[in-house]
């Protein structure tokens, strides 16, 4: 049976925020807001609780994992970013994208695609998801919380935990977090690509 945490999107409790860190540190798997929808997030360093996102979304070694960062100096240190790149990132972020960046060598391989050393990156526009990050010191992995046969985010939380209770350690209410997913943008070669159009102006990489 998971937990229920309210926690204010505006002014996120510190308490709540550092229980869920606490249960993201034990290897929980964790439902919260971001500025997209909601996500299924767990420590980075924890095989077991990534094969439980992947039972939950049924997704297969492909699927990019995304690592939700707190801020540009943290992306640094998960992928690599080269001036131009570096300029594309400060003027989106934080907000409603997802990046496709070539991964160092500080991301598990596991979370990389098997014959491609790439990884999502996102820093959201959500002080819930600032602050957990925060408490953590360091990204979250993260999926959007899109159910096998849906299209979009789930975005009411009490039906999530009706759906989820038994799969997740925690669900966060932090209230209504759009229904549009990000855009997303692949950084990898010299010229920025426009995977999916999504909640992110695509005016930029168009």
């Amino acid at each position: 049976m998971s937990q229920f945490f309210q926690i204010h999107p505006e002014n996120p409790q510190p308490r709540l925020i550092n229980q869920a860190v606490d249960i993201l540190n034990q290897g929980g798997v964790v439902v919260y807001p971001t500025d997209c929808g909601y996500a299924l997030g767990c420590h980075l360093g924890d095989k077991a609780a990534v094969e439980r996102i992947k039972r939950i979304r049924q997704l297969d070694d492909k699927h990019n994992f995304t690592l939700v960062c707190r801020d540009l100096s943290e992306i640094s240190t998960y992928a690599k970013v080269d001036n131009q790149n570096y300029r594309l990132l400060k003027a989106h972020t934080p907000g409603a994208y997802t990046f496709i960046l070539k991964a160092t060598s500080e991301v598990p391989r596991r979370l990389l695609h098997p014959k491609r050393r790439r990884i999502g990156i996102r820093v959201p526009d959500s002080l819930i998801a600032q602050a957990m990050i925060e408490g953590l010191g360091e990204p979250i992995m993260s999926v959007s919380l899109i159910l096998p046969g849906e299209e979009l985010p789930q975005t009411d939380p009490y039906e999530i935990r009706q759906l989820l209770e038994h799969q997740v350690d925690l669900v966060i209410d932090g209230g209504y977090c759009g229904l549009e997913p990000t855009t997303v943008v692949s950084l990898v070669d010299e010229v920025p690509e426009l995977i999916r159009a999504g909640a992110g102006s695509i005016e930029d990489f168009q």
